[in-house]
């Protein structure tokens, strides 16, 4: 368990900041543009987290808990992508659970006959935010990738993550009766 005495070091007054391997990089650096999109999206969930009903606030505190294990994995540098007691990785598991509740809240669904406006109730205005903040992390991740190894299983962990939000946001919209639908020039 961490425990923090001081909040601050004074140690990234010089623009950089430590990876857990003790190294450090730059703020600007692709690496920490993703980590960063992915603590804002953590924060998005932890708004959402204030109307979710216990089922979904369940799910929405594991996905929190996963995106601290992401964060740790996005800052350990190198190539050795293998999970141990000293080194978090995301897991093809943590992605497979996305896929189960994915399916699981699809299983009751209509079908999408458009394409939907985000907005409705405030737990899926949220997470449609949040879905927002995930597919912008996901472009962040890739575009890291071009400079930098980084785990393949993360990437599918934010794009699954985003598909995940989508539909949480549907079934929390009276499992998809409450979607706002999108009226192709409608306002013409």
């Amino acid at each position: 368990m961490v425990k923090l005495t001081k909040i601050y070091t004074r140690t990234g007054d010089d623009g950089t900041t430590g990876l857990v391997d003790g190294s450090r990089a730059s703020k600007d650096n692709p690496r920490m543009t993703v980590i960063g999109d992915v603590d804002e999206l953590n924060s998005c969930l932890g708004v959402a987290a204030l109307y979710a009903t216990a089922d979904t606030l369940h799910a929405i505190r594991t996905i929190q808990n996963d995106l601290f294990d992401l964060g740790a994995d996005l800052a350990t540098p190198g190539d050795d992508f293998t999970p141990s007691e000293m080194v978090l990785r995301i897991i093809p598991s943590q992605v497979r659970r996305l896929e189960d509740e994915i399916d699981a809240m699809n299983a009751d669904m209509a079908a999408l006959t458009s394409f939907i406006l985000p907005g409705g109730s405030a737990l899926a205005a949220t997470l449609h935010v949040a879905r927002a903040v995930a597919r912008r992390a996901e472009r962040s991740l890739v575009f890291a990738r071009r400079d930098m190894p980084i785990n393949p299983e993360a990437q599918r962990y934010v794009n699954r993550l985003s598909d995940w939000l989508f539909v949480a946001a549907r079934h929390a919209n009276e499992k998809g009766a409450g979607d706002i639908l999108w009226v192709p020039g409608g306002s013409r």
